[in-house]
């Protein structure tokens, strides 16, 4: 295989790493089956809702709730998870509010021999959509979409939609008390803190999120915060279990990588900021690299994961896009080097709002600059490998490990 095909197949390793119909099982296996004594519900929401639903319905067969996933993340499991809906990511729409709705009328009234199964994956925090009392769903979208323009790390975000929501910090699973909730959990954030997961409906929060909001402008509601906090009572019998993580995922493709003969360096599964800081960031250290190596170097490998954001300026005529960003600022700033090639995804298949998941790059990708230096400066990123290729298309993926990042140099006279 070529550099291309080769990290190509490094970026399907760690999504397969991450399919809830291959990670879900071991946990479930270690579920009994309640229905004997009470209700078994399953809710949740995310990109790999589906995904988790058709899992959980292989092991317990037809199962009664309720589930969200973004538009077109159905994929092949339309027809077998009829209960799982569509609505809008990442501006929460009225279709997410409804299907929500529904959720929250299925776990009224359960008992202490119910069991609630929740299904929670990257996503969530838009499609679980329930706005306190005092706010609105307009209100909720519209600091949904202002947060995500300025640039605001996926931490804070979630941190301030909690204060505005009926759902998120702990008030799904506070809803199905006294029923046993089990959240099973596929990670999309830095560090993998279960609070920042979806906004954590099945998780509570003791963190004060007026910081935040100041940072970026935002007015919380007046009242105290509706987020649970961890001790609550309503949550003592709620067992919440990490399921698929970046780092596993990582893992997963440094083997691969093994496997062919590499040399592999993982950078970190949660490196944060802005896409074409982080680019230059890791262009310097690839060239450095390639600057040390020798004909008897083995080919080496950079591997990161993460969540890095597009800062969208008013005169921008793109959509930002931060993998495709990333990979067209490191493509610059690699200035055309002959034995430097990367790829830079989103595991969920889709990077920010175009279609692409991310994209490729080699030596050739920036030999238009100044096409390059426009459409960088303009977040039209997607627009860029659309026209000269690079593009990586696989469509919705089902799950979500956030960012891939992988960085091949290869040694002199390869």
């Amino acid at each position: 295989m070529g550099p291309a095909q080769s990290l190509g197949a490094l970026w399907d390793a760690a999504v397969a790493a991450a399919d809830p119909l291959r990670v879900l099982p071991p946990y479930l296996a270690t579920i009994p089956d309640p229905r004997p004594k009470g209700r078994l519900l399953v809710v949740g929401a995310g990109k790999g809702a589906a995904a988790m639903a058709a899992a959980v319905r292989a092991h317990f067969g037809t199962c009664e709730g309720a589930l969200i996933t973004r538009y077109g993340h159905l994929g092949q499991h339309a027809r077998t998870c009829p209960d799982v809906h569509e609505a809008a990511h990442p501006v929460p729409d009225s279709a997410g509010a409804a299907a929500t709705a529904r959720i929250l009328g299925l776990v009224q009234g359960l008992g202490a021999d119910d069991v609630v199964i929740a299904l929670i994956s990257g996503g969530a925090s838009s499609l679980l959509c329930a706005p306190r009392a005092g706010t609105t769903l307009v209100q909720k979208a519209q600091i949904s979409a202002d947060l995500l323009r300025k640039g605001a790390p996926i931490g804070d975000i979630n941190l301030i939609r909690k204060q505005f929501s009926a759902v998120k910090g702990g008030q799904l699973a506070a809803a199905c008390a006294p029923a046993a909730v089990i959240g099973l959990i596929i990670s999309d954030v830095a560090g993998d803190d279960l609070a920042d997961i979806g906004s954590g409906p099945t998780v509570g929060d003791a963190r004060d999120a007026t910081a935040a909001a100041q940072r970026w402008g935002i007015d919380l509601p007046e009242g105290p915060s509706p987020v649970l906090h961890p001790n609550d009572a309503r949550l003592a019998r709620v067992q919440n279990h990490l399921v698929a993580a970046p780092m596993a995922s990582l893992r997963a493709s440094a083997n691969l990588a093994r496997s062919y003969g590499w040399q592999v360096e993982i950078l970190g599964d949660d490196l944060v900021g802005e896409a074409q800081d982080l680019a230059r960031t890791h262009a310097q250290l690839a060239l450095d690299m390639a600057a040390r190596m020798t004909p008897e170097n083995a080919p080496h490998l950079m591997l990161s994961g993460g969540e890095v954001t597009v800062t969208l300026a008013d005169a921008a005529s793109g959509v930002g896009g931060p993998n495709a960003e990333y990979a067209l600022a490191l493509a610059l700033a690699l200035r055309g080097h002959p034995r430097i090639y990367a790829l830079a995804a989103d595991t969920d298949g889709i990077d920010g709002a175009g279609d692409a998941a991310g994209a490729w790059i080699g030596p050739h990708t920036a030999a238009n600059r100044a096409h390059a230096l426009r459409d960088l400066q303009n977040h039209n990123a997607h627009g860029y490998f659309a026209r000269f290729g690079g593009a990586l298309i696989s469509g919705a993926t089902q799950t979500n490990v956030n960012d891939f990042r992988a960085l091949l140099i290869l040694p002199p006279n390869s």
